[in-house]
């Protein structure tokens, strides 16, 4: 085998495992939703950045079909935690067959969850059972009015605390600082991505994940006001075999770096190769009917001088 066809190989299987590309047998992201709704959200965004996406109520008992995609719907946002968790679990077992290396979880925009959970709990039990000692969680939605800044989640205008999630009758949001709200739902310390920091872009994240895994940190809040903020989480996180995040923007973002990603592996595998060849075409007369002829081969350098003069 040719070393430049090695080569295009290599850079295929890099631009794979990067982001958990899909083969014909594998998806490359597989999503567990709290809600049948947001499960739904997700799967439409997934679908509007081109992935095929397959949706499934409760974790189904056979082998997942073929897809770019899968998300799994539970109704597991206000069960109990111990139901949450062993729901949860199942749906990633379930992806998990189906050959799905990357994982995202979903729960709503606003955050819905009470001090015992269940965001947090079904989170690190997810953490658990991949291995991973780091996440992100950013429910942000900038294009339906769900910002974060300081990790302070905002709803318009108003900070969550002050909208009419404050008076839900199963998770009522009485607090904006997710930081504290998930604290208090998990036993792993949780710090802050801010928005200075993913302002700076794709490298400062990085450094400053790797700066809280250093500090002991699990799962951060991410600060997101915009779309262009949510991209950089996504490529940042690429690495992680876990996100946690709201209702869709987020997975957006990630479904667009997927999305990117293929479409550079399908430029590598279909690049040609070339032998590395010189073509040098000697134009023995000026008239113009031989300058012609020699145009036509492509890539040659073509002079007006009799014999090899030509420029």
């Amino acid at each position: 085998m040719s070393a430049a066809r090695e080569q295009r190989r290599a850079d295929l299987r890099a631009a794979r495992c990067r982001w958990g590309m899909s083969t014909p047998h594998r998806p490359a992201l597989g999503v567990i939703a709290d809600d049948f709704t947001g499960a739904t959200d997700v799967a439409s965004m997934l679908v509007r950045c081109g992935l095929r996406t397959l949706q499934v109520i409760g974790v189904p008992d056979g082998p997942a079909p073929r897809a770019d995609a899968l998300v799994v719907a539970l109704k597991s946002r206000t069960a109990p935690v111990t139901v949450a968790v062993a729901d949860s679990l199942a749906a990633l077992h379930w992806l998990q067959d189906a050959g799905a290396r990357r994982f995202y979880f979903k729960y709503c925009s606003t955050f819905d969850s009470t001090p015992a959970g269940n965001i947090g709990p079904v989170a690190e039990a997810l953490m658990d059972a991949l291995g991973a000692d780091f996440t992100v969680a950013c429910p942000a939605f900038p294009e339906n009015g769900r910002t974060i800044f300081r990790g302070h989640l905002f709803v318009g205008d108003q900070l969550l605390s002050d909208s009419g999630m404050r008076a839900h009758p199963l998770t009522p949001m009485t607090d904006a600082n997710l930081v504290r709200v998930l604290q208090a739902q998990c036993t792993k310390p949780v710090g802050l991505l801010r928005y200075d920091t993913i302002a700076r872009g794709v490298p400062a994240v990085v450094e400053r994940i790797a700066a809280l895994r250093r500090e002991g940190v699990a799962l951060a809040v991410a600060d997101a006001i915009d779309d262009d903020d949510l991209r950089v989480l996504a490529q940042a996180c690429a690495d992680l075999p876990l996100l946690t995040a709201g209702i869709a923007g987020a997975a957006l973002a990630v479904a667009q770096a997927l999305r990117m990603a293929r479409q550079a592996a399908r430029a590598v595998r279909l690049r040609p190769v070339r032998p590395q060849l010189q073509r040098r075409v000697a134009v023995g007369a000026t008239h113009p009917v031989d300058q012609v002829g020699a145009a036509r081969h492509r890539g040659a350098r073509v002079g007006g001088q009799c014999g090899c003069g030509g420029q």
